[in-house]
């Protein structure tokens, strides 16, 4: 196989971790956690599981002899940069407790686990993989554990392997499910411990313990980039207006981040609005008049950053969604059956009052694109619907409109994009390869210890990363109760943008002078080599969150 000059270089990377990991380490207990919401529910469906202590490893004098363990690996949900170097952390943490531990890799996410489709990774494997984007070293799926069945056909093969320990990297969605198999493995003494490793470019899967998710630093700096060139440009013709839809389908983490990093004109954010309670022409009214106030002094030109799950966040659509996902999980079969044609007119006459005259004022692409098949997990897929298409033209129309009244004289011309795929397989940077590297070797170090029900936590991480803090939170303690496919089921709560956090007060603290001015920053490509301020630097999020503290 060909490789790059960059592959090559990133080949010999050492990726940093916790100086405590390079010694002989014993799990330090904390006290016994509860879930952050709905904790009696919780406790009942989790009983083997819940309420255990927050893990920290720390040093110890006493070198402990581990039997050899047989470990699987799953990549599970959307890609996200650094997952091959958490597969190479597992690795070689199980190699260093017993050099006869073997790894195993499930082919295409937990359908390789249900399906016995797997290979072992072996040193020569893993030395291909290291500090490369992607997860092509054994692929990924959406497949979710989530029945009896499911469990138990996996469980043949991991008897089959004498597998004792599988580690399942993924988002809030997976780890859910990690924690459900956790607790069903440990019900029926299978022997099998579970760990959870915390992914996600949209950066939704964070809380006190779990600084960031994986991939979310990499994937901004990327997107970023591709903002200042579109912003350079922008700057250089002087005559569009960019309306660019970034992934994010439950936070606008992503969008929150890239603004701080380029500065663009405008940047909405879902968690704004929906507090503020907007609505669709209210968000258009606000977009129009920082456009016609450019315009009035010849600016006919700009960028406005959308996070991909806007439309979830305006009220009055939220509610229509909510509806929609319940009456289309219940009469999935009879939708499909009627002709596309009339597709809308059913749905029309299905929605309550309200939320029906909401659906029929939609324009027609709108319309149908919510009413496409769900993903995996009931939801409506927001990345197939065109927000930033929708609000161009509906900018465009109120525009239009103002300039027949004598209230805009400029020119409005625009171009949209929606960054996602381009994303989520960058090469890692040296902050998620680190993190990546260190998040699977304390994955090892939960096992070693006969942890299960737990995601490996590493904090302190705006330090240098021999400062970085190595442990354990059980995932049950970041549960609350949700409806999902129309009944309330156990999930690990999202993290929002918090609107008195620290990131989203910078941001509105200089967004004004964004809008008029042209104060745009041109990030670049991600630097891999040079100097530690260049190319150690982590996100502004993470950053401001860690200074607030």
């Amino acid at each position: 196989m060909i490789k790059s000059a960059l592959e090559i270089a990133r080949a010999s990377y050492i990726p940093k971790k916790p100086a405590v990991l390079e010694n002989n380490v014993i799990p330090q207990e904390g006290e016994a956690t509860t879930s952050v919401a709905d904790s009696e529910e919780i406790k009942k469906i989790f009983p083997k599981t819940y309420g255990r202590p927050i893990i920290k490893f720390v040093e110890s004098d006493a070198a402990e002899s581990y039997p050899a363990l047989n470990v699987g690996v799953i990549l599970s949900g959307g890609q996200a940069p650094g997952g091959h170097n958490v597969i190479a952390g597992i690795f070689d943490g199980i190699k260093r407790i017993n050099k006869e531990s073997r790894l195993f890799g499930f082919i295409l996410g937990p359908g390789g686990l249900i399906n016995h489709e797997y290979k072992e990774l072996t040193g020569d494997i893993i030395d291909e993989y290291r500090n490369t984007g992607g997860f092509d070293i054994i692929g990924s799926g959406r497949t979710k554990l989530e029945t009896t069945e499911q469990f138990d056909k996996g469980l043949e093969i991991l008897k089959e392997l004498d597998i004792k320990a599988l580690v399942i990297i993924g988002g809030d969605d997976s780890n859910t499910n990690a924690a459900v198999l956790a607790e069903y493995y440990k019900s029926i003494n299978a022997g099998v411990q579970v760990i959870g490793c915390p992914k996600t470019i949209d950066g939704d899967l964070k809380n006190e313990m779990i600084e960031t998710s994986f991939g979310f630093d990499t994937a901004c700096k990327v997107y970023s980039e591709v903002i200042g060139n579109i912003q350079r440009d922008c700057n250089s013709a002087r005559k569009y207006w960019h309306f660019i839809k970034l992934m994010g389908r439950s936070a606008s983490h992503i969008a929150l981040e890239c603004a701080l990093q380029t500065q663009p004109n405008i940047c909405l954010i879902s968690e704004e609005v929906e507090a503020k309670g907007q609505s669709l022409d209210d968000i258009v009214e606000d977009l129009a008049t920082i456009i016609a106030k450019r315009g009035a002094e010849d600016k006919d030109y700009g960028t406005v950053l959308i996070p991909e799950g806007l439309i979830e966040f305006i009220p009055a659509m939220k509610d229509l969604i909510s509806e929609l996902n319940d009456f289309l999980a219940h009469n999935q079969l009879e939708f499909d059956a009627i002709r596309r044609s009339m597709r809308r007119e059913y749905v029309i006459n299905k929605l309550s009052e309200k939320n029906s005259k909401i659906y029929e004022s939609l324009p027609a692409t709108v319309a149908i694109q919510l009413t496409l098949d769900r993903d995996p997990h009931g939801n409506v897929q927001v990345s197939l619907i065109e927000t930033e298409k929708l609000l161009a033209e509906m900018v465009k129309k109120k525009l239009d409109k103002w300039k027949k009244e004598g209230k805009y004289d400029g020119k409005f011309a625009t171009i949209s994009h929606f960054f996602g795929y381009e994303g989520r397989c960058a090469v890692p940077s040296n902050f998620d390869a680190d993190y990546c590297y260190s998040l699977g070797y304390t994955a090892s170090l939960l096992i070693a210890s006969g942890k299960t029900g737990y995601m490996a936590s590493v904090r302190n991480t705006t330090s240098p990363a021999t400062e970085w803090i190595a442990g354990g939170v059980p995932i049950t303690m970041m549960f609350n109760m949700e409806r999902r496919h129309g009944e309330m089921k156990p999930v690990i709560q999202k993290a929002l943008v918090d609107l008195e956090g620290a990131p989203f007060k910078e941001f509105a603290k200089n967004r004004d002078t964004w809008a008029m001015e042209t104060s745009y920053v041109y990030p670049g490509p991600i630097q891999y080599f040079g100097p530690d301020e260049v190319k150690e630097q982590p996100t502004m999020t993470l950053k401001l969150e860690q200074e607030a503290k």
